[in-house]
């Protein structure tokens, strides 16, 4: 009896593609083939069809004029449906540089991006993997919480980052302006974080940080230092100059086996927007407006030592040794401790001499950054 052939251990994600022109949906498909598998449909009812049958269908990317059912129509079948891998599911939507007021309507009813037909290929992977990897993230904390807890001692923390006045830098520039800004963040954002945290594009302007082993002590000093950072950044437009400032929130499960990753991304919005509300430019937890007076001893520690011991047996030298001054800030009082009951003689004077030696602000920029867009 003939066997069916092996199936790769790893399948490609599967994107939906929405739109009612064959040159569309074939130029889209061209762009992402090689890292996507892709399903095509040339409405929104039968879009909507799909999606209710295949369930491995990770991201939908939607035109908004379509015959049958429209791109707004389909958006809220997918945001009102009761079963939870289509209503979580990215929608990235199409449209058209000048069409401001389409979308803001479709960001009002739960569109995740937007992207234009002249979207060059390198972003609109991007994009798309970015928001994979959001999607896996979040399959992977509902199916194995407590797998999640066992590995990470149910610390899982949240940042959502918003670039203040986004819509407004868009009216005043123009919305090719505003990408090359959301993108530059979003290389920042790459850069900076650890390499068990992803980086998550919630919508224009607005990301998402996933930390597993963080709390939010150790989320509140990281997200300080990075607004400080950014308001060093200068950028230059057509010789004018451009600064931002970013309003972030905090949330954490806490070790709370029942919190789900979209409840904390929707709590760390919903502190964004509060930041919002007092002002902007400023960081929030779950006790209000997060300063350098009131983050914490975790202000000088970015990571738990637990978590510095686990980098060291899985080889992460290089993380621990970024983080030798806090860790041994911490851990000093434990030293000295265990110094004064075995009588050791241990030169903590000179560990704490030696320790202060060690440059570990990396995120702090004395002087402003000029780039150009």
């Amino acid at each position: 009896m003939s066997q069916a052939p092996e199936q790769h251990a790893t399948q490609l994600p599967r994107v939906l593609i929405v739109d009612d022109s064959r040159m569309v949906r074939a130029s889209l498909i061209k762009q992402i083939r090689a890292n996507f598998e892709v399903r095509e449909e040339a409405d929104g009812e039968a879009g909507w069809q799909t999606l209710l049958l295949d369930p491995t269908i990770e991201v939908v990317i939607s035109d908004i004029g379509m015959p049958r059912l429209d791109g707004y129509g389909l958006l809220e079948r997918i945001r009102t449906s009761r079963l939870a891998r289509i209503h979580d599911l990215p929608v990235i939507i199409i449209s058209g540089e000048d069409e401001e007021e389409a979308r803001v309507r479709a960001k009002e009813a739960g569109a995740t991006d937007f992207i234009s037909k002249g979207t060059p290929t390198v972003e609109l992977l991007a994009r798309l993997e970015a928001l994979v990897k959001l999607a896996q993230t979040r399959r992977d904390l509902e199916k194995s919480r407590e797998q999640l807890v066992r590995n990470y001692h149910g610390d899982v923390s949240v940042m959502a980052i918003e670039i203040d006045h986004y819509a407004d830098l868009s009216a005043r520039y123009g919305h090719h302006v505003a990408q090359l800004i959301h993108r530059k963040m979003s290389k920042l954002l790459s850069a900076k974080v650890r390499k068990e945290d992803t980086v998550a594009h919630l919508a224009e302007g607005q990301f998402a940080i996933i930390s597993p082993s963080a709390d939010l002590d150790a989320c509140g000093a990281f997200a300080l230092r990075l607004r400080r950072a950014i308001e060093t950044i200068v950028m230059t437009y057509k010789e004018e100059r451009i600064r931002i400032s970013l309003t972030i929130g905090l949330a954490t499960a806490g070790g709370d086996a029942h919190m789900t990753l979209e409840s904390l991304i929707a709590l760390a919005v919903q502190r964004v927007q509060d930041g919002k509300l007092m002002g902007g430019n400023t960081v929030v937890s779950d006790s209000g407006e997060v300063t350098p007076e009131n983050v914490g001893r975790f202000s000088r520690l970015a990571v738990s030592v637990d978590h510095a011991l686990t980098q060291l047996r899985t080889g992460q030298t290089d993380e621990v040794r970024r983080r030798v001054r806090e860790l041994v800030g911490t851990m000093m009082p434990l030293l000295e401790f265990i110094d004064a009951e075995f009588r050791t003689g241990m030169p903590l004077a000179l560990l704490a001499e030696r320790a202060n030696l060690i440059n570990i602000e990396r995120t702090e920029i004395g002087n402003p950054i000029r780039t150009h867009l």
